[in-house]
C-alpha cells in the first residue's frame, strides 16, 4: 500500500491541533466560573487515554518493528522510553510554566506573565502527542499494511479526542485569570500548534533510517507516559473528588484501547 506520508501526518496532526481548539472553544460556553469536577474528569480522561496510546499504539509497535528486525526486543522499547522520559523532564525543569489546578510555577526561573505560564505548561504537553502521531504514520508508510495505517487513524483519532478536555483545560483557567473570552480561546488553541511541528519533524528524522523507528515509538511513549505521570493524573487527583478522576482515567483508557483494537 503506497500513501502519500506528508498528506497523512498533515492530516493527522491537523486533526488533534483541530480537536484542541475545538476544546478551548468552550470557554464561550461557560461564563461563569467551571466546575472543579468538570476540570477534574477532563484531566483524567485524557490522562487514561494517553497511558493507553502509549501502550498500544507506541510501545507494542516499538517492540514488533525490533522483532522484525532482528534484534533484542526489549532494548530499544527500553532504551527509547528512558530517554523520552528524561526528554520530558528536562524540558519541564528548563521551560517556565505553571500548573493551573496546583498554582506551582515549574522551570527556571522567569518574569513572564502568569498567561504565557499557563499556556506553556499545556503546550509542553501536546509535544510527545505531535511525535506520536507523525512516527505512527511514519511507521504505517515503512510496513505498507492497511493494518498498520488503521493503529495510526486509532492512535490519531484518540489523542484527537484527548485533546479536546486538554483545550478546555487551558482556555477555562485563562478566562478564571480575567483574561478575555476571545484571547482564552486563542491561547488555548495555539497551545497545539506545536503537534503539527513535532508530528513533521519525526517523519523527517524517522525517515532517515529505518533501524532507529522503534527507539522513536518507545521515545514518544516515554513522554507521553512523563506527562500523565507527572502532571495529569496528580491534578485529576486534587480535591474531593478523586473518585471521579479515577473512573475518568479508567474511561479514557478503555475508549483507546477499544479504538485500537477496533481499527488496527
Amino acid at each position: 500500500m503506497q500513501f502519500n506520508i506528508l498528506a497523512w501526518v498533515a492530516g493527522g496532526t491537523g486533526f488533534i491541533f483541530l480537536m484542541t481548539c475545538l476544546g478551548a472553544a468552550t470557554v464561550f460556553l461557560f461564563h461563569k466560573k467551571s466546575s472543579p469536577k468538570i476540570q477534574t474528569i477532563f484531566l483524567g480522561f485524557a490522562a487514561g487515554i494517553m497511558i493507553a496510546a502509549a501502550v498500544f499504539g507506541l510501545l507494542q509497535p516499538a517492540i514488533e518493528s525490533a522483532q522484525n528486525q532482528g534484534i533484542i526486543a526489549w532494548l530499544p522499547a527500553a532504551g527509547g522510553f528512558l530517554i523520552g522520559v528524561l526528554f520530558l523532564f528536562g524540558l519541564d525543569k528548563l521551560i517556565p510554566h505553571i500548573h493551573p489546578m496546583t498554582n506551582v510555577r515549574e522551570g527556571v526561573s522567569s518574569s513572564m506573565k502568569r498567561t504565557t505560564l499557563l499556556v506553556s505548561a499545556v503546550t509542553l504537553h501536546n509535544i510527545p502527542e505531535g511525535m506520536a502521531v507523525g512516527l505512527a504514520f511514519a511507521l504505517a508508510a515503512q510496513q505498507g499494511t492497511d493494518t498498520a495505517l488503521y493503529s495510526a487513524l486509532a492512535l490519531a483519532i484518540g489523542i484527537g479526542i484527548q485533546n479536546f478536555p486538554e483545550g478546555a483545560a487551558v482556555a477555562l483557567p485563562l478566562r478564571q485569570e480575567g483574561i478575555s473570552t476571545k484571547k482564552s480561546f486563542f491561547l488555548g488553541c495555539i497551545s497545539g500548534v506545536v503537534e503539527p511541528v513535532f508530528g513533521l519533524l519525526m517523519i523527517l528524522i524517522a525517515g532517515i533510517t529505518v533501524p532507529i523507528m522503534p527507539w522513536l515509538l518507545a521515545f514518544a511513549a516515554g513522554a507521553m507516559l512523563y506527562v500523565v505521570v507527572e502532571e495529569l493524573i496528580p491534578e485529576a487527583h486534587l480535591g474531593e473528588h478523586s473518585n471521579i478522576g479515577t473512573l475518568s482515567v479508567m474511561a479514557g483508557f478503555l475508549l483507546m484501547m477499544i479504538l485500537d483494537v477496533a481499527l488496527g
